[in-house]
């Protein structure tokens, strides 16, 4: 009879601790992703904006030398992410595919101009870095009109400071959330084993001594727990970079290690900070008072 009642309270003592790792990983790994965001949102802010085109239309009467010379300034300058030379005769054949039949054919004639597409670093895609560099070009006698769509990247300046606001925002919370929702695991994994506290401090075991054991299995609970997080935030950045290899996720080493280690940190803390206010609390209390 013993033995069945000893497999049992076994069985549940597993069990309390199955459910901790498991409340802890996930919390941990949620945060962990949280995090893989936050660290990434000015790089996927970036590349977005290096989608945006400055579109630079060239006159027909512009010389070879001078398109040379543009394209050569062009590729060193600051603001040139890359540069790329359209051909009017290139020009054509892409509305051709867009339009689905050659309009030359009832015109006579290439209406299209030589342009060079340019699109720009991320830093210098605003309203007045764009004015600016237009204001530069514009002086080129050659060079009939520069076109970028400044709306639009108004419009993705504005969303992307709106976006890193909230996102800041939401991190702070989630921390928060994370705190409380492990401080609780936790709390109820000492409230279970609430008498053997009391029982131990009244055949005379310090407080430090009856702490210990507890701190110590709830660090380690929190070590796996932090483990299993971690295992499963590598498992999703990799799949994340294999999808979107163009971000370059796994390009700032040193920022994703130092998460991965704060994550970490986090599980230990947070399991050893809520384990000591857990059994210090049922230390402090009355052996009646136990039983609420």
């Amino acid at each position: 009879m013993a033995s069945s009642f000893d497999k049992y309270q076994k069985r549940k003592l597993i069990s309390s601790y199955i459910s901790v790792v498991i409340s802890i990983a996930l919390v941990l790994f949620l945060l962990g992703c949280l995090g893989l965001l936050v660290i990434n949102s000015k790089k996927v802010a970036d590349h977005f904006k290096e989608q945006v085109v400055m579109t630079i239309y060239l006159n027909d009467s512009a010389k070879e030398v001078e398109v040379n010379q543009l394209k050569k300034s062009l590729a060193m300058a600051e603001y040139t992410k890359k540069a790329n030379y359209v051909s009017k005769e290139e020009a054509s054949e892409y509305m051709k595919v867009e339009l689905g039949e050659d309009f030359m054919d009832f015109m006579g004639y290439n209406p299209l101009n030589h342009s060079i597409d340019v699109y720009l670093k991320a830093d210098f895609v605003t309203t007045e870095q764009l004015t600016e560099i237009t204001e530069s070009l514009s002086n080129k006698a050659f060079i009939e009109e520069i076109r970028y769509d400044n709306d639009l990247v108004e419009l993705m300046n504005d969303n992307v400071k709106k976006i890193s606001f909230w996102v800041l925002v939401i991190s702070g919370l989630f921390t928060l959330i994370a705190v409380l929702l492990i401080n609780s695991s936790i709390r109820l994994a000492v409230y279970s084993k609430r008498f053997i506290i009391k029982t131990m401090q009244m055949v005379g075991a310090t407080k430090s001594f009856i702490r210990t054991p507890f701190i110590w299995k709830s660090v380690q609970l929190g070590i796996i727990g932090a483990a299993v997080a971690l295992i499963g935030m590598a498992i999703v950045l990799y799949y994340l970079d294999l999808s979107f290899p163009e971000l370059e996720l796994l390009r700032n080493t040193i920022m994703i290690i130092s998460l991965f280690l704060g994550v970490f940190l986090l599980g230990i803390v947070i399991t050893w900070i809520s384990t000591f206010i857990a059994t210090q609390r049922f230390l402090n209390l009355k052996t009646d008072q136990l039983y609420y």
